[in-house]
This record gives C-alpha cells, structure tokens and sequence, in this order.
C-alpha cells in the first residue's frame, strides 16, 4: 500500500488550488493544504509536510521570504517550491540552497512544473537555468554593497532585524530624518523598492561583508 505524503499549497488562490488538486493527488500520492499566507503557522511543520508550494502570484516576495525562512529554521525535511516566480523584478534572494527545491516561473505551464516536480521528488533541485546564468553574471554583494557609504551600511545592518526609523536614530546617534535619507539613498543603491524588501536584502547579503 502505497503512504500518502503531504504538501502545502500556500496561496490565495481558491482557483489555482483547485486547478493543482484536479491532477497531483493522483499522479503524485500527494494530499494538498491550501494555506493563504497569513495562516501559515510552523505547527504545520509538525505534520512532516514535505513540500511546501509559494504562489507568488499571490504572496508577495518579502511574505515568502520569511515564510521559507520560518521553514529552515524550523525544519530539514521540508523543502520549499516557489511558483509564477517573478522575470520582472529581481528576487534571486529567495532562492536559499539549504530549502528551496525549486523554482518555477510565472510563464511555466502545469505540465512543465509537474515534470519539474517529478525531479524534485527524486531529490533533485530544479533551476531554471537563465536564472542560474543571471545569478552568476551579477554578485549582488559586491555590485551592491560596495556602492554603500560606511553609515548606509550601518542604517541596513540595524534594518535588518524590523527596526523603526527611530530606534534605528537612537542606535546610531542621529535625527530620524537622516535616517530617512540614508535608507532612501540605499534603497536606490541596492535597487529595491519597499523597506520589506530592503530587510530582505539586508538580510541575505550584509552579513557577509561585515562580519
């Protein structure tokens, strides 16, 4: 008698959910659990889930990645899948070699991501490889990083673990405005967007050139 395993469908998606349901509980063995983001909780970790799946269709990259960063502290038999994987905007800081398993983008069709996963099943990772090929012309660590200004990097560094702008003034002995314009200064620098997105920048490249 063949063990049902468990994987984990973390999405908004009632749709998409609904879509994966009608074909991998019977080609894969698997029973799947869809999971919007703000429930997921790392009791389900408990449950020997073994897959996790990100739709990042529907969470946003700085959700997923302290979602998967949840799971590597939490757990080593669990891996993470990311699906509809962004072109558009520069992600690569998800990928962590330890859990994630895989890496599907947004344009890779059911059948693609089900071969895919077959792979991943036998214990392999699953890369495309013009991700690969882009994450190794361009070392966002010292591209980046050596752009920033001693007290840019500082500003990060204290970022890193949630702080306000003000506890990070207080920290490093200056007005909340020049807080402000430091972090506005790198953001630009180190091309992100948001101050999510910046905590997880911070937090996959700063500890390397500062230790």
């Amino acid at each position: 008698m063949f063990k049902v395993t468990h994987w984990v469908v973390i999405t908004r998606s009632h749709l998409f959910a609904d879509l994966l349901n009608t074909r991998w509980p019977q080609e894969f063995l698997v029973k799947l659990h869809r999971v919007a983001p703000e429930h997921f909780n790392s009791e389900l970790l408990e449950t020997r889930i073994t897959i996790i799946l990100i739709d990042l269709a529907t969470v946003d990259v700085q959700t997923a990645y302290q979602i998967q960063k949840r799971i590597d502290k939490a757990s080593n038999v669990t891996r993470v899948v990311f699906i509809h994987f962004p072109k558009q905007i520069d992600a690569k800081f998800l990928v962590n070699a330890s859990v994630t398993a895989g890496v599907f983008y947004s344009d890779a069709s059911l059948e693609s991501i089900g071969e895919g996963m077959t792979e991943i099943l036998k214990g392999k990772v699953v890369i495309p490889q013009s991700f690969i090929e882009s994450s190794a012309s361009k070392d966002p660590v010292s591209d980046n990083v050596e752009t920033l200004t001693i007290r840019e990097r500082e500003v990060l560094q204290v970022l890193r673990s949630g702080s306000t702008n003000i506890d990070i003034a207080n920290r490093l002995f200056v007005s909340e405005s020049t807080i402000k314009t430091h972090l506005y200064r790198a953001f630009r620098k180190i091309g992100v967007s948001s101050r999510g997105q910046a905590i997880a920048w911070a937090q996959t490249n700063l500890h390397e050139v500062t230790q």
